[in-house]
């Protein structure tokens, strides 16, 4: 995808990120950079810890996380109002090993028969997918079961624990189960289930490359980017 270099090429741009996008961008981010001549560093952490974070005072010069985090962001004066951009909308879903059976989770009662035959289950605790999970669990009446059998992680890739065989079945936002290698996707959870994120990308208020920072903006809104977005198990907004 074409991006035009400018004469800020070269700087350092600071991108804090969501989980949902870690897959899409080890393709994006080399493609930017080879077309730019900039280097992105990229932090990822959960939306709740980031935003935790970044009231706290830090700051970067893009930001690639669900809507209501930027929302919030945004209110607080952080990031530059009007310079959120809608990218893509994700749904959460359940993974296990590759080659193992899978499990019926097409509806309500057998997504929480799943959850009650496996022996473990993998799931974030500060991300939007494990705090989701929590609900729907405790909604089902099955919370003290799904709890003595979790392995739990802030955030991050949890299908890295079910690779390693240390869980049989992982919940998370799909494009962050994708990621991970060695894994079979089972599918969406049940629509009755399901939270859909909104994923948006802003510039913060203190960047430190401002320029740069539209420019990456820019080429994350595009068409090509959006394609890319999109086999990693997102759906473009």
């Amino acid at each position: 995808m074409a991006v035009e270099k400018n004469s800020t090429a070269g700087v350092e741009i600071k991108l804090f990120s969501s989980g949902s996008t870690v897959g899409a961008l080890r393709e994006l981010i080399p493609q930017f950079e080879r077309a730019t001549g900039h280097r992105v560093t990229v932090s990822n952490e959960p939306g709740k810890i980031m935003l935790e974070r970044i009231t706290r005072g830090d700051t970067g010069d893009v930001l690639l996380t669900g809507s209501t985090v930027i929302d919030e962001l945004t209110r607080q004066g952080h990031v530059v109002a009007g310079s959120k951009r809608e990218l893509a909308r994700c749904g959460a879903g359940v993974a296990v090993r590759a080659g193992v059976p899978k499990p019926d989770i097409s509806t309500v009662e057998a997504f929480k028969r799943a959850l009650l035959d496996a022996k473990s289950i993998a799931h974030t605790t500060s991300g939007a997918s494990g705090m989701h999970l929590l609900r729907v669990v405790e909604r089902l009446g099955i919370a003290q079961q799904v709890k003595a059998k979790a392995r739990t992680q802030p955030g991050g890739l949890v299908g890295e624990i079910l690779a390693r065989g240390e869980a049989d079945l992982a919940v998370q936002q799909i494009p962050e189960l994708l990621a991970v290698p060695g894994l079979d996707f089972v599918g969406p959870l049940p629509a009755e289930l399901q939270i859909t994120s909104i994923v948006s990308a802003a510039i913060f208020s203190r960047a430190a490359q401002p320029e740069a920072a539209r420019a990456l903006l820019e080429f994350l809104s595009t068409p090509a980017a959006a394609r890319v977005l999109k086999a990693g198990g997102l759906e473009p907004a």
